[in-house]
């Protein structure tokens, strides 16, 4: 059940309010990354102190936080939370990997020298960083370091495009599968499994690999298996952990679209593989929506057909063309919300926000305030 419908959530407001944990997700170019500073943005003016991470290199939200560039570690933003006496606090990261995957040998190996021997492995270096699906596990850690050991009232996550969003909540129990599986075991202990069975059944599928991928490689992943050893039980752990903070009720999911009808498709989609997992939408917002414009003298109501009726009644005078143009913005309005119809009904009762399209880029503080102004007037939701 959703959790906005559990506990009589009804607002944008409410629900970044009652949370802990914000996840942004949605389809690529939607502007997830802008909706993430702006909410702890908004969390921070009103005295919450807030960190929002970023998966991908954004450099104009660097620009509009104030910052010369986003790293591995919370960078404090300067704003009208610094005042003395107002508690909120503002900071904001990007997702370094490799940094992040580091971070964790050092945590769970036995001592100094295992962490050592981990990280200068020519294999781990490869895939700590290219390994298809680490990026999106060292996010949900990274989310788990600051939500649960960083002192924090808000983390907001900005995640990866929609279908590697998925990757990221799917992540810490691959990883847990992975290092339960009977493969796994057997390259953990390469004197009793690993080289006895290439020994006995395997050393022309090894020797066929070494020729694609060099000996070399071969050699590099058992060192890095067998200095392994004993670190598995933490990683595990850790994941199960994760895994349960995803879904624990402090943590909303916040799914961001606009209004075009393959983002919303795919914003359709994401609902219904996050109601797989167990997981609901706890609000929607909708970007750079087309404001459905009114007749200033309160001489048409309806919609679109009646305003143009009203055009073609002045035909011949200087407001005709005025009420067609206002007829077709009309038009457009009706046809998003129409596209939208669907996907609000599938994430009832979860607010959705409408984010009119804006006539400037944002590129500073004040204009991420005034999207906040937007998102969280509640008005619209």
């Amino acid at each position: 059940m959703n959790r906005s419908d559990a506990a009589g959530v009804t607002t944008f407001s409410e629900v970044v309010g009652s949370s802990h944990v914000v996840v942004c997700c949605g389809s690529g170019g939607v502007g997830k990354t802008t909706m993430a500073a702006v909410i702890a943005l908004r969390a921070a003016a009103e005295g919450r102190r807030t960190v929002v991470v970023t998966i991908d290199p954004a450099r104009r939200l660097a620009d509009a936080l104030g910052l010369a560039e986003l790293t591995n570690e919370p960078a404090p933003i300067s704003g009208p939370w610094d005042e003395p006496g107002h508690g909120g606090e503002m900071s904001a990261m990007m997702l370094d990997t490799k940094a992040t995957f580091d971070g964790l040998v050092q945590r769970y190996a036995a001592d100094s020298e295992q962490a050592e021997r981990i990280l200068a492995n020519t294999f781990y270096e490869n895939i700590s960083g290219a390994l298809s699906g680490t990026q999106e596990y060292m996010a949900s850690e990274k989310l788990y370091e600051l939500a649960v050991e960083g002192d924090y009232d808000l983390v907001v996550v900005d995640t990866p495009p929609t279908r590697n969003a998925l990757d990221f909540i799917d992540a810490p129990q691959r990883l847990a599968h992975f290092l339960d599986h009977r493969l796994y075991k057997v390259f953990m202990a390469p004197t009793r499994g690993f080289v006895k069975a290439v020994n006995v059944a395997a050393q022309a599928l090894t020797r066929s690999i070494a020729k694609v991928v060099g000996a070399e490689v071969i050699g590099d992943a058992i060192a890095f298996f067998g200095a392994f050893e004993g670190m598995e039980s933490g990683f595990q752990e850790r994941a199960s952990h994760v895994h349960q903070l995803l879904r624990r009720s402090d943590t909303a999911f916040v799914l961001v679209a606009s209004p075009k009808s393959d983002t919303v498709a795919e914003a359709d989609y994401f609902a219904t593989e996050l109601a797989g997992h167990g997981i609901g939408v706890r609000a929607l917002v909708v970007n750079r929506m087309q404001p459905a414009f009114a007749a200033t003298d309160g001489t048409v109501a309806g919609g679109a057909a009646a305003i143009r009726a009203r055009a073609a009644s002045l035909e011949g005078t200087a407001l005709a063309d005025h009420y067609t143009a206002l007829a077709d913005a009309r038009q457009l309005a009706e046809g998003e919300e129409g596209h939208l119809s669907g996907l609000a009904e599938k994430v009832a009762p979860a607010p959705v926000v409408r984010v009119p399209v804006q006539a400037v880029e944002v590129t500073d503080l004040e204009h991420l305030d005034a999207l906040g102004e937007i998102m969280f007037g509640d008005a619209g939701n």
